[in-house]
């Protein structure tokens, strides 16, 4: 087979950690059929060492932009593609000469309608998304809350949606942060406390002003108890400017000399993050996966998260799961895992159980499987008859 797979978001967050992941695992895992990564030669640079089997086709124009658009299907035409893996939802028609999936890791924006488009076009939005999904050889849904939801919200059948796991990067999983990397946290970032973290895009759904006043709360409470008098709240994020709104929580809720805002941390400097955490506090409002607290697992750390969207099926039993929209007990959550040690205990060893259940080469060979029977179907149609493959691309 040919496979081409479209790598130009590949910088993203979450959608970037999939694509250089999936590409990773399938280059270890399958060195019969081509693969051609269309995108940025200097970003393919970042996955590593890939098999002779796979070869980078530049193209760096956007891929909503009619220049970016015109140029990705002549590539796909010239080169004869069987298959193309687009590794995220979109929504302008492709009408790709060949079959396409498309992973789709949440549909958050369809949930929650920006308020600065009109209803017309949020409607052409939705009804193009909706025609895309419908055009697609197979969808890979990353949990099956997103499936269940790509099939309440747009009406697809569930059996064109396969479930395809994520998993961590495997840099998380290099054991525990070493006497010189906490050094480095000591000297590099000034850490030399206890604190609870949270990591992940800053963004509404994130629910970081409920993380913000339950930590409030906690501390109120650990003062009447004359305990953790040092103990601090580390965000791990996008840029403080951007989000003003959380530095006035911050102030108004009394804890500016606790709360710590650190912007981008390099995953060499996350792990080490997340090994020293007391707690990874994650109450997200929805998450099509929720790679986060999975990768706090990953070292033993006590995670606690919300009882809603994908995140029970992620972390299953190795997490104490609240209401994220009730401040109150994500605190009380807080401090119970905080302070009682043979609850600590009993998740640090679910934890290290529950992450060890996603594998990218497990995955990958799920994938790898889908992309032979969307090929194959195709081959199985008569030749000179290909009506069948022709309304399938009319209607992406």
């Amino acid at each position: 087979m040919k496979i081409a797979i479209d790598i130009r978001r590949i910088t993203e967050f979450g959608v970037g950690t999939y694509t250089r992941n999936v590409v990773r695992a399938l280059g270890r895992l399958d060195h019969s059929n081509q693969y051609f990564l269309i995108g940025s030669p200097q970003k393919v640079e970042e996955i590593g060492p890939l098999p002779p089997t796979f070869r980078t086709v530049p193209l760096l124009d956007d891929d909503t932009s009619a220049k970016g658009y015109v140029e990705f299907r002549g590539i796909i035409k010239r080169l004869q593609c069987d298959l193309v893996h687009i590794p995220h939802l979109f929504w302008m028609p492709r009408t790709l000469p060949c079959p396409y999936v498309m992973t789709v890791h949440d549909v958050l924006e369809h949930m929650y309608r920006a308020h600065d488009r009109s209803s017309l076009r949020r409607s052409l939005h939705f009804h193009l998304t909706r025609r895309v999904l419908r055009g697609a050889g197979r969808i890979l849904a990353v949990s099956k809350f997103t499936r269940s939801e790509i099939e309440k919200l747009f009406g697809i059948p569930g059996s064109r949606i396969e479930v395809v796991y994520n998993a961590i990067d495997e840099r998380f999983l290099r054991g525990h942060a070493s006497e010189a990397d906490r050094q480095v946290l000591a000297e590099r970032y000034l850490v030399t406390y206890p604190f609870l973290l949270y990591a992940g895009r800053i963004s509404p759904h994130k629910n970081l002003l409920r993380i913000i006043e339950a930590f409030s709360a906690l501390k109120g409470e650990l003062e009447k108890e004359g305990k953790f008098s040092d103990l601090k709240l580390i965000i791990i994020g996008d840029e403080l400017s951007k989000h003003p709104d959380l530095r006035r929580t911050v102030i108004r809720s009394g804890v500016q000399n606790d709360v710590r805002f650190m912007g981008f941390v390099p995953i060499e400097m996350l792990r080490v993050f997340y090994d020293a955490a007391k707690i990874f506090v994650f109450p997200s409002l929805y998450e099509g996966f929720g790679l986060p607290p999975l990768e706090a697992m990953a070292h033993g750390t006590p995670v606690v998260t919300s009882n809603t969207s994908s995140l029970p099926e992620v972390v299953g039993n190795a997490a104490v799961l609240v209401n994220p929209e009730n401040v109150f007990e994500i605190m009380r959550a807080l401090h119970r895992v905080l302070l009682d040690q043979p609850v600590r205990e009993k998740l640090k060893q679910r934890s290290y159980e529950q992450a060890q259940k996603f594998s990218w080469d497990a995955s990958a060979r799920q994938i790898l499987k889908i992309y032979e029977e969307v090929v194959g179907k195709r081959r199985r149609i008569a030749p000179g008859d290909e009506r069948p493959v022709a309304e399938n691309v009319a209607s992406s």
